[in-house]
Protein backbone atom coordinates (compact mmCIF):
# COMPACT_ATOMS: atom_id res chain seq x y z
CA UNK A 1 0.00 0.00 0.00
CA UNK A 2 1.05 3.59 -0.60
CA UNK A 3 2.80 5.21 2.34
CA UNK A 4 1.84 8.47 3.99
CA UNK A 5 5.26 9.77 2.97
CA UNK A 6 4.42 9.20 -0.70
CA UNK A 7 1.22 11.25 -0.39
CA UNK A 8 3.19 14.03 1.24
CA UNK A 9 5.36 14.42 -1.86
CA UNK A 10 2.35 15.06 -4.12
CA UNK A 11 0.83 18.31 -5.28
CA UNK A 12 -2.71 18.63 -6.66
CA UNK A 13 -4.70 21.02 -8.80
CA UNK A 14 -8.52 21.21 -8.57
CA UNK A 15 -10.83 22.35 -11.36
CA UNK A 16 -14.58 22.69 -10.82
CA UNK A 17 -17.24 23.20 -13.47
CA UNK A 18 -20.91 23.84 -12.76
CA UNK A 19 -22.95 24.38 -9.62
CA UNK A 20 -22.32 25.35 -6.00
CA UNK A 21 -22.79 21.72 -5.01
CA UNK A 22 -19.84 20.74 -7.20
CA UNK A 23 -17.74 23.48 -5.63
CA UNK A 24 -18.63 22.22 -2.17
CA UNK A 25 -17.72 18.65 -3.07
CA UNK A 26 -14.43 19.67 -4.71
CA UNK A 27 -13.47 21.54 -1.55
CA UNK A 28 -14.20 18.43 0.49
CA UNK A 29 -12.10 16.26 -1.84
CA UNK A 30 -9.24 18.77 -1.54
CA UNK A 31 -9.53 18.81 2.24
CA UNK A 32 -9.40 15.00 2.39
CA UNK A 33 -6.32 14.83 0.18
CA UNK A 34 -4.66 17.63 2.15
CA UNK A 35 -5.41 15.74 5.36
CA UNK A 36 -3.39 12.88 3.91
CA UNK A 37 -0.53 15.18 3.01
CA UNK A 38 -1.26 16.14 -0.60
CA UNK A 39 -0.41 19.81 -1.00
CA UNK A 40 -2.40 22.15 -3.26
CA UNK A 41 -0.16 23.11 -6.20
CA UNK A 42 0.82 26.74 -6.55
CA UNK A 43 0.00 28.55 -9.78
CA UNK A 44 3.57 28.18 -11.09
CA UNK A 45 3.98 24.51 -10.12
CA UNK A 46 3.48 21.34 -12.13
CA UNK A 47 0.79 19.31 -10.33
CA UNK A 48 1.17 15.58 -9.78
CA UNK A 49 -2.59 15.11 -9.54
CA UNK A 50 -5.43 17.00 -11.25
CA UNK A 51 -9.03 16.56 -10.09
CA UNK A 52 -11.68 17.77 -12.54
CA UNK A 53 -15.23 17.95 -11.15
CA UNK A 54 -17.43 18.10 -14.24
CA UNK A 55 -20.92 19.37 -15.03
CA UNK A 56 -23.48 17.98 -17.48
CA UNK A 57 -26.45 20.32 -17.18
CA UNK A 58 -26.21 21.14 -20.91
CA UNK A 59 -24.44 19.83 -24.00
CA UNK A 60 -22.19 22.89 -23.71
CA UNK A 61 -21.22 21.78 -20.19
CA UNK A 62 -20.17 18.37 -21.55
CA UNK A 63 -18.10 20.08 -24.24
CA UNK A 64 -16.44 22.37 -21.68
CA UNK A 65 -15.60 19.33 -19.59
CA UNK A 66 -13.92 17.57 -22.52
CA UNK A 67 -12.05 20.71 -23.55
CA UNK A 68 -10.87 21.34 -19.99
CA UNK A 69 -9.58 17.80 -19.51
CA UNK A 70 -7.76 17.81 -22.86
CA UNK A 71 -6.21 21.19 -22.15
CA UNK A 72 -4.97 20.06 -18.75
CA UNK A 73 -3.60 16.80 -20.19
CA UNK A 74 -1.69 18.69 -22.89
CA UNK A 75 -0.24 21.14 -20.40
CA UNK A 76 0.70 18.54 -17.77
CA UNK A 77 1.01 15.19 -19.58
CA UNK A 78 2.61 13.44 -16.61
CA UNK A 79 -0.12 14.33 -14.12
CA UNK A 80 -2.66 11.80 -12.86
CA UNK A 81 -6.04 13.13 -14.04
CA UNK A 82 -9.10 12.21 -11.99
CA UNK A 83 -12.47 13.02 -13.57
CA UNK A 84 -15.61 13.10 -11.46
CA UNK A 85 -18.97 14.91 -11.40
CA UNK A 86 -22.10 14.65 -13.51
CA UNK A 87 -20.46 14.29 -16.94
CA UNK A 88 -18.31 11.49 -15.55
CA UNK A 89 -21.42 9.91 -14.01
CA UNK A 90 -23.55 10.07 -17.15
CA UNK A 91 -20.90 9.17 -19.72
CA UNK A 92 -18.10 7.38 -17.85
CA UNK A 93 -16.74 5.43 -20.84
CA UNK A 94 -16.63 8.59 -22.95
CA UNK A 95 -14.73 10.42 -20.22
CA UNK A 96 -12.39 7.47 -19.61
CA UNK A 97 -11.52 7.46 -23.33
CA UNK A 98 -10.21 11.05 -23.19
CA UNK A 99 -6.42 10.91 -23.48
CA UNK A 100 -4.78 11.61 -20.13
CA UNK A 101 -7.65 10.47 -17.88
CA UNK A 102 -6.57 7.80 -15.40
CA UNK A 103 -9.44 7.61 -12.91
CA UNK A 104 -13.18 8.18 -13.45
CA UNK A 105 -15.22 8.55 -10.26
CA UNK A 106 -19.02 8.68 -10.19
CA UNK A 107 -20.96 11.04 -7.93
CA UNK A 108 -21.64 8.24 -5.47
CA UNK A 109 -17.93 7.58 -4.95
CA UNK A 110 -16.41 11.04 -4.54
CA UNK A 111 -15.68 10.28 -0.90
CA UNK A 112 -13.52 7.32 -1.96
CA UNK A 113 -11.40 9.35 -4.36
CA UNK A 114 -8.32 9.57 -2.09
CA UNK A 115 -8.20 5.79 -1.75
CA UNK A 116 -8.65 5.30 -5.51
CA UNK A 117 -5.72 7.64 -6.09
CA UNK A 118 -3.63 5.67 -3.61
CA UNK A 119 -4.54 2.40 -5.35
CA UNK A 120 -3.64 3.86 -8.76
CA UNK A 121 -0.23 4.95 -7.48
CA UNK A 122 0.30 1.42 -6.16
CA UNK A 123 -0.51 -0.50 -9.35
CA UNK A 124 -0.75 2.15 -12.13
CA UNK A 125 -4.02 0.63 -13.38
CA UNK A 126 -6.67 3.02 -14.70
CA UNK A 127 -9.97 2.93 -12.82
CA UNK A 128 -13.62 3.54 -13.59
CA UNK A 129 -15.91 3.48 -10.57
CA UNK A 130 -19.50 4.57 -11.30
CA UNK A 131 -22.74 3.33 -9.73
CA UNK A 132 -25.83 3.54 -11.99
CA UNK A 133 -28.00 6.44 -10.83
CA UNK A 134 -30.96 4.15 -10.09
CA UNK A 135 -28.83 2.33 -7.52
CA UNK A 136 -27.37 5.38 -5.76
CA UNK A 137 -28.53 5.42 -2.15
CA UNK A 138 -25.71 6.98 -0.14
CA UNK A 139 -25.58 10.58 0.99
CA UNK A 140 -21.95 11.74 0.88
CA UNK A 141 -21.51 14.68 3.29
CA UNK A 142 -19.64 17.85 2.40
CA UNK A 143 -18.95 20.95 4.45
CA UNK A 144 -15.99 22.97 3.37
CA UNK A 145 -14.55 26.32 2.47
CA UNK A 146 -13.26 26.89 -1.02
CA UNK A 147 -11.17 29.88 -2.01
CA UNK A 148 -13.78 32.27 -0.67
CA UNK A 149 -14.75 33.31 2.82
CA UNK A 150 -18.12 31.60 2.77
CA UNK A 151 -18.52 27.89 3.44
CA UNK A 152 -20.69 25.38 1.56
CA UNK A 153 -22.79 22.86 3.46
CA UNK A 154 -24.33 20.08 1.40
CA UNK A 155 -27.68 19.20 2.95
CA UNK A 156 -29.33 17.18 0.17
CA UNK A 157 -28.50 15.35 -3.06
CA UNK A 158 -30.43 13.87 -5.97
CA UNK A 159 -33.86 14.71 -7.36
CA UNK A 160 -37.22 12.96 -7.82
CA UNK A 161 -38.76 15.48 -10.20
CA UNK A 162 -37.69 14.30 -13.69
CA UNK A 163 -38.43 17.56 -15.49
CA UNK A 164 -38.66 16.91 -19.21
CA UNK A 165 -35.47 18.81 -20.13
CA UNK A 166 -33.24 17.63 -17.28
CA UNK A 167 -30.71 14.82 -16.78
CA UNK A 168 -29.88 15.61 -13.17
CA UNK A 169 -31.85 12.64 -11.70
CA UNK A 170 -29.85 10.41 -14.07
CA UNK A 171 -26.61 11.99 -12.88
CA UNK A 172 -27.32 12.40 -9.17
CA UNK A 173 -29.89 9.70 -8.40
CA UNK A 174 -32.97 9.97 -6.21
CA UNK A 175 -33.41 12.53 -3.44
CA UNK A 176 -31.58 11.86 -0.18
CA UNK A 177 -30.38 13.97 2.71
CA UNK A 178 -28.11 14.13 5.70
CA UNK A 179 -29.58 14.02 9.18
CA UNK A 180 -30.31 17.29 10.97
CA UNK A 181 -28.00 16.24 13.80
CA UNK A 182 -25.06 15.57 11.47
CA UNK A 183 -25.59 18.81 9.54
CA UNK A 184 -25.79 20.88 12.72
CA UNK A 185 -22.56 19.24 13.90
CA UNK A 186 -20.87 20.12 10.60
CA UNK A 187 -22.04 23.73 10.95
CA UNK A 188 -20.62 23.83 14.47
CA UNK A 189 -17.33 22.52 13.12
CA UNK A 190 -17.30 25.25 10.48
CA UNK A 191 -18.01 27.87 13.16
CA UNK A 192 -15.12 26.54 15.24
CA UNK A 193 -12.90 26.92 12.16
CA UNK A 194 -13.91 30.58 11.83
CA UNK A 195 -16.83 30.41 9.40
CA UNK A 196 -19.16 33.40 9.43
CA UNK A 197 -21.34 32.48 6.44
CA UNK A 198 -22.62 29.13 5.18
CA UNK A 199 -24.45 28.48 1.91
CA UNK A 200 -26.82 25.50 2.03
CA UNK A 201 -26.33 23.49 -1.15
CA UNK A 202 -27.99 20.53 -2.80
CA UNK A 203 -29.79 19.49 -5.97
CA UNK A 204 -33.30 20.06 -4.63
CA UNK A 205 -32.84 21.25 -1.06
CA UNK A 206 -36.52 21.99 -0.46
CA UNK A 207 -37.01 18.22 -0.69
CA UNK A 208 -34.82 17.77 2.38
CA UNK A 209 -35.99 14.91 4.57
CA UNK A 210 -37.93 13.12 1.83
CA UNK A 211 -39.28 9.81 3.19
CA UNK A 212 -38.67 10.94 6.79
CA UNK A 213 -40.68 12.97 9.27
CA UNK A 214 -38.27 15.92 8.94
CA UNK A 215 -38.61 18.84 6.55
CA UNK A 216 -36.42 21.68 5.33
CA UNK A 217 -38.04 24.06 7.82
CA UNK A 218 -36.89 21.76 10.65
CA UNK A 219 -33.34 21.89 9.34
CA UNK A 220 -33.12 25.66 9.05
CA UNK A 221 -34.63 26.13 12.50
CA UNK A 222 -31.92 23.89 13.94
CA UNK A 223 -29.11 25.58 12.01
CA UNK A 224 -30.36 29.00 13.12
CA UNK A 225 -29.35 28.07 16.67
CA UNK A 226 -25.70 27.30 15.86
CA UNK A 227 -23.56 29.85 17.67
CA UNK A 228 -20.78 31.51 15.69
CA UNK A 229 -22.44 31.35 12.28
CA UNK A 230 -23.76 34.81 11.47
CA UNK A 231 -25.17 34.17 8.01
CA UNK A 232 -26.86 31.39 6.09
CA UNK A 233 -27.94 31.56 2.47
CA UNK A 234 -30.30 29.14 0.74
CA UNK A 235 -28.65 28.39 -2.60
CA UNK A 236 -31.80 27.48 -4.57
CA UNK A 237 -35.26 26.24 -3.68
CA UNK A 238 -38.17 25.13 -5.86
CA UNK A 239 -41.22 27.45 -5.69
CA UNK A 240 -43.62 24.64 -4.74
CA UNK A 241 -41.31 23.70 -1.84
CA UNK A 242 -40.77 27.29 -0.68
CA UNK A 243 -43.55 27.29 1.89
CA UNK A 244 -45.12 30.21 3.73
CA UNK A 245 -43.48 28.80 6.85
CA UNK A 246 -39.99 29.01 5.33
CA UNK A 247 -40.55 32.56 4.09
CA UNK A 248 -41.95 33.73 7.42
CA UNK A 249 -39.14 32.07 9.37
CA UNK A 250 -36.48 33.67 7.18
CA UNK A 251 -38.05 37.09 7.73
CA UNK A 252 -37.53 36.84 11.50
CA UNK A 253 -34.45 34.62 11.58
CA UNK A 254 -31.34 35.62 13.45
CA UNK A 255 -29.06 34.25 10.76
CA UNK A 256 -30.86 33.45 7.49
CA UNK A 257 -30.35 36.24 4.99
CA UNK A 258 -33.06 37.98 2.89
CA UNK A 259 -31.77 36.25 -0.23
CA UNK A 260 -33.65 33.72 -2.34
CA UNK A 261 -32.90 31.87 -5.55
CA UNK A 262 -36.03 30.35 -7.10
CA UNK A 263 -36.10 28.39 -10.39
CA UNK A 264 -38.97 29.53 -12.62
CA UNK A 265 -37.68 28.12 -15.96
CA UNK A 266 -40.57 29.65 -17.92
CA UNK A 267 -43.34 32.16 -17.27
CA UNK A 268 -45.94 30.47 -19.48
CA UNK A 269 -48.24 27.83 -17.99
CA UNK A 270 -48.38 25.69 -21.13
CA UNK A 271 -44.59 25.57 -21.23
CA UNK A 272 -44.44 24.73 -17.52
CA UNK A 273 -46.65 21.72 -18.23
CA UNK A 274 -44.41 20.65 -21.12
CA UNK A 275 -41.43 21.03 -18.81
CA UNK A 276 -43.21 18.82 -16.24
CA UNK A 277 -42.76 21.47 -13.54
CA UNK A 278 -44.81 21.11 -10.39
CA UNK A 279 -46.36 24.58 -10.16
CA UNK A 280 -47.98 27.23 -12.30
CA UNK A 281 -47.08 30.87 -12.65
CA UNK A 282 -49.75 32.01 -10.19
CA UNK A 283 -48.02 30.03 -7.45
CA UNK A 284 -44.65 31.49 -8.46
CA UNK A 285 -46.01 35.04 -8.41
CA UNK A 286 -47.50 34.39 -4.98
CA UNK A 287 -44.10 33.25 -3.63
CA UNK A 288 -42.42 36.43 -4.89
CA UNK A 289 -45.16 38.66 -3.48
CA UNK A 290 -45.01 36.94 -0.10
CA UNK A 291 -41.23 37.40 0.12
CA UNK A 292 -41.45 41.07 -0.79
CA UNK A 293 -44.32 41.64 1.61
CA UNK A 294 -42.35 40.46 4.65
CA UNK A 295 -38.82 41.27 3.36
CA UNK A 296 -39.05 44.29 1.03
CA UNK A 297 -35.24 44.45 0.68
CA UNK A 298 -34.82 40.78 -0.29
CA UNK A 299 -32.70 39.77 -3.25
CA UNK A 300 -34.60 37.32 -5.48
CA UNK A 301 -32.69 35.51 -8.21
CA UNK A 302 -34.63 33.47 -10.77
CA UNK A 303 -33.55 30.71 -13.20
CA UNK A 304 -35.02 30.90 -16.69
CA UNK A 305 -34.70 28.57 -19.69
CA UNK A 306 -35.40 30.10 -23.10
CA UNK A 307 -35.86 28.52 -26.49
CA UNK A 308 -36.94 25.10 -25.30
CA UNK A 309 -38.80 22.87 -27.75
CA UNK A 310 -42.43 23.96 -27.78
CA UNK A 311 -41.71 27.60 -26.89
CA UNK A 312 -43.69 29.19 -29.71
CA UNK A 313 -43.64 32.95 -30.25
CA UNK A 314 -46.90 33.25 -28.30
CA UNK A 315 -45.60 31.22 -25.36
CA UNK A 316 -42.35 33.16 -25.27
CA UNK A 317 -44.17 36.51 -25.26
CA UNK A 318 -46.42 35.21 -22.48
CA UNK A 319 -43.36 34.21 -20.48
CA UNK A 320 -41.57 37.50 -21.09
CA UNK A 321 -44.64 39.50 -20.02
CA UNK A 322 -44.97 37.47 -16.83
CA UNK A 323 -41.30 37.72 -15.91
CA UNK A 324 -41.39 41.47 -16.52
CA UNK A 325 -44.26 41.77 -14.05
CA UNK A 326 -42.32 40.15 -11.17
CA UNK A 327 -40.53 42.14 -8.48
CA UNK A 328 -37.30 40.18 -8.83
CA UNK A 329 -33.63 41.16 -8.78
CA UNK A 330 -31.81 39.04 -11.31
CA UNK A 331 -32.39 36.38 -13.96
CA UNK A 332 -30.01 33.51 -14.58
CA UNK A 333 -30.81 32.87 -18.24
CA UNK A 334 -30.00 29.53 -19.87
CA UNK A 335 -30.60 28.76 -23.55
CA UNK A 336 -32.25 25.36 -23.85
CA UNK A 337 -29.87 22.49 -24.54
CA UNK A 338 -31.03 19.11 -25.79
CA UNK A 339 -30.04 16.22 -23.56
CA UNK A 340 -30.14 12.54 -24.58
CA UNK A 341 -32.76 10.45 -22.83
CA UNK A 342 -35.05 13.34 -21.86
CA UNK A 343 -38.77 13.61 -22.63
CA UNK A 344 -38.25 17.06 -24.12
CA UNK A 345 -36.99 15.44 -27.31
CA UNK A 346 -40.59 14.39 -28.00
CA UNK A 347 -41.82 18.02 -27.97
CA UNK A 348 -42.31 20.15 -31.09
CA UNK A 349 -41.72 22.62 -32.59
CA UNK A 350 -37.95 22.89 -32.33
CA UNK A 351 -36.86 26.51 -31.86
CA UNK A 352 -34.40 27.98 -34.34
CA UNK A 353 -30.95 28.69 -32.85
CA UNK A 354 -31.02 32.35 -33.95
CA UNK A 355 -34.42 32.83 -32.30
CA UNK A 356 -33.11 31.18 -29.16
CA UNK A 357 -30.12 33.54 -29.07
CA UNK A 358 -32.36 36.58 -29.55
CA UNK A 359 -34.62 35.53 -26.69
CA UNK A 360 -31.61 34.90 -24.48
CA UNK A 361 -30.26 38.40 -25.18
CA UNK A 362 -33.65 39.98 -24.45
CA UNK A 363 -33.99 38.25 -21.10
CA UNK A 364 -30.41 39.04 -20.10
CA UNK A 365 -31.05 42.71 -20.92
CA UNK A 366 -34.10 42.65 -18.65
CA UNK A 367 -32.03 41.01 -15.92
CA UNK A 368 -29.23 43.57 -16.15
CA UNK A 369 -31.72 46.42 -15.89
CA UNK A 370 -33.32 44.93 -12.78
CA UNK A 371 -30.00 44.06 -11.16
CA UNK A 372 -28.47 47.54 -11.41
CA UNK A 373 -31.72 49.15 -10.29
CA UNK A 374 -31.76 46.95 -7.19
CA UNK A 375 -28.16 47.86 -6.32
CA UNK A 376 -28.82 51.58 -6.75
CA UNK A 377 -31.96 51.42 -4.64
CA UNK A 378 -29.97 51.20 -1.41
CA UNK A 379 -27.59 54.11 -2.01
CA UNK A 380 -27.09 56.04 1.22
CA UNK A 381 -28.23 53.18 3.45
CA UNK A 382 -26.06 51.41 6.00
CA UNK A 383 -25.99 47.63 5.64
CA UNK A 384 -23.81 44.82 7.06
CA UNK A 385 -21.11 43.56 4.68
CA UNK A 386 -19.04 40.41 5.09
CA UNK A 387 -15.57 41.35 3.84
CA UNK A 388 -14.11 38.62 1.64
CA UNK A 389 -11.08 39.65 -0.39
CA UNK A 390 -8.94 42.51 -1.64
CA UNK A 391 -9.99 44.12 -4.89
CA UNK A 392 -7.67 43.60 -7.85
CA UNK A 393 -5.99 46.97 -7.31
CA UNK A 394 -5.52 46.24 -3.59
CA UNK A 395 -7.14 49.53 -2.56
CA UNK A 396 -10.35 48.16 -1.04
CA UNK A 397 -12.01 45.01 0.25
CA UNK A 398 -14.85 43.33 -1.58
CA UNK A 399 -17.82 41.70 0.11
CA UNK A 400 -21.59 41.25 0.07
CA UNK A 401 -24.41 42.81 2.02
CA UNK A 402 -27.02 40.72 3.78
CA UNK A 403 -29.22 41.03 0.68
CA UNK A 404 -26.38 40.08 -1.67
CA UNK A 405 -25.23 43.40 -3.08
CA UNK A 406 -21.58 43.31 -4.12
CA UNK A 407 -19.68 46.11 -2.41
CA UNK A 408 -16.17 47.54 -2.66
CA UNK A 409 -15.39 48.89 0.80
CA UNK A 410 -12.87 51.69 0.94
CA UNK A 411 -10.79 51.97 4.08
CA UNK A 412 -10.73 48.20 4.61
CA UNK A 413 -7.64 46.01 4.23
CA UNK A 414 -6.78 42.31 4.08
CA UNK A 415 -6.55 42.03 7.86
CA UNK A 416 -10.32 42.57 8.00
CA UNK A 417 -11.21 39.54 5.85
CA UNK A 418 -14.04 37.42 7.24
CA UNK A 419 -15.38 40.28 9.36
CA UNK A 420 -18.87 41.74 9.12
CA UNK A 421 -18.84 45.54 9.22
CA UNK A 422 -21.48 48.22 8.81
CA UNK A 423 -21.03 50.00 5.49
CA UNK A 424 -22.70 53.08 4.09
CA UNK A 425 -23.51 52.30 0.48
CA UNK A 426 -22.79 54.72 -2.32
CA UNK A 427 -23.44 54.67 -6.04
CA UNK A 428 -23.52 51.51 -8.14
CA UNK A 429 -21.68 50.88 -11.39
CA UNK A 430 -21.59 47.95 -13.78
CA UNK A 431 -18.40 45.89 -13.60
CA UNK A 432 -17.90 42.80 -15.77
CA UNK A 433 -21.07 40.76 -15.19
CA UNK A 434 -22.89 42.72 -12.50
CA UNK A 435 -23.28 45.86 -10.42
CA UNK A 436 -20.75 46.89 -7.79
CA UNK A 437 -21.49 49.45 -5.09
CA UNK A 438 -18.85 51.68 -3.55
CA UNK A 439 -19.07 51.86 0.23
CA UNK A 440 -17.39 53.32 3.31
CA UNK A 441 -17.18 51.73 6.75
CA UNK A 442 -19.59 53.44 9.11
CA UNK A 443 -17.58 54.44 12.15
Amino acid sequence: MISQETFQTLTAKYVTLGCKLNFAETSTIAAELERRGVRRANADETPDVIVVNTCSVTAVADKKGRQMIRSLARRWPDAVIVATGCYAQLKPEEVAAIEGVHIVVGNDHKGELPQMLADWIDDRKDRLCVTPAKDIRRFVPSCSRGDRTRWMLKVQDGCNCFCSYCTIPMARGRSRSGSIESLVEQARGAAAAGAKEIVLTGVNIGDFGWQTDKKFIDLIRALDEVEGIERYRISSIEPDLLTDEIIEFTSVSKRFMPHFHIPLQCGDDEMLQLMRRRYDRDLFADRVKHIKRVMPDAFIGVDLIVGMRGETDERYESSKEFVSSLDITRLHVFPYSERPGTRALEIFPVIDADVQRQRTHEMIALSDKRHIAFAKKFGGEVRPVLLERLTDDGKAMEGYTDNYIRVEVEGADASMANRIVKVRLGDAKWVDDGPVVKGMIER
